[in-house]
């Protein structure tokens, strides 16, 4: 038992710090594709509601290939298509290819997964925000701007936010996934360091416990959310 732990020790005979700077990564690489993933879905929502038919339909087909797709095979397409079209544009323009880094890759290819799903979210609440919510604002005399981030926009995050919540968890977990293209996160310098030590099941279950950690801190920063989100519900009939 003294030995495993010992694996975990820092320095060049432990693998603590590369698990330490896998989580790091794992947690920015979340962090980051978050916002992204929201920004988009609440457009792709917009579009659906939208009134012009060409927006609609372009949304829909967004949402039913990225839904549809296998993040994995998204995560390819979108690491080696980035990489071939952006080589080719930077070499024809500047003599010289650029290659993709893995964070961006990974990032957006988690975003695009994510807003499609995110997109139905901001949907569904959409739907249930009554039409005088609307009318209501434009009586105020707001314009269609404002009554959308004064009136709208709070109660869109209000319903929304059970369907975020559980797509932040699974977007915590995808996370895994981007091991494939190199990216050092918690799955990747797990990888490495089973494939060192030869202690599969140790770090394995070192890496299970470490995401699940991460999740259970979600899952209390979420909940508080929730709690901020409805206050001020429980007084109406």
């Amino acid at each position: 038992m003294m030995e495993l732990l010992s694996l975990l020790s820092y320095g060049p005979d432990g693998w603590g710090d590369e698990l330490l700077s896998g989580t790091v990564l794992t947690i920015a690489l979340a962090v980051c594709t978050l916002p992204i993933g929201l920004a988009l879905g609440f457009l792709i929502a917009l579009a659906k509601t939208s009134e012009e038919p060409t927006l609609k339909t372009a949304a829909n087909i967004y949402t039913t290939i990225f839904r549809g797709l296998p993040e994995l095979l998204t995560l390819f397409l979108i690491y080696y298509g980035a990489q071939f079209a952006i080589s080719a544009a930077t070499n024809a323009l500047f003599g010289f290819p650029v290659e993709v880094n893995s964070f961006a890759a990974g990032m957006v290819a988690l975003a695009i997964v994510f807003s499609s799903y995110a997109s139905e979210a901001f949907l569904s609440a959409f739907r249930g925000i009554p039409r005088g919510q609307y009318e209501g604002g434009y009586a105020l005399g707001l314009p269609r701007g404002a009554t959308m981030r004064l009136v709208i926009l709070p109660q869109l995050i209000r319903l929304s936010l059970p369907s975020l919540s559980n797509l932040w968890l699974i977007l915590l977990k995808d996370t895994a996934l981007v091991s494939v293209i190199g990216l050092a996160g918690i799955l990747r310098q797990t990888q490495i360091a089973v494939g060192v030590t030869k202690h599969a099941f140790f770090f394995y279950l070192l890496a299970c416990l470490i995401y699940l950690g991460l999740a259970v801190v979600s899952s209390l920063g979420l909940s508080r959310v929730s709690t901020w989100a409805e206050r001020g519900q429980g007084g109406h009939g």
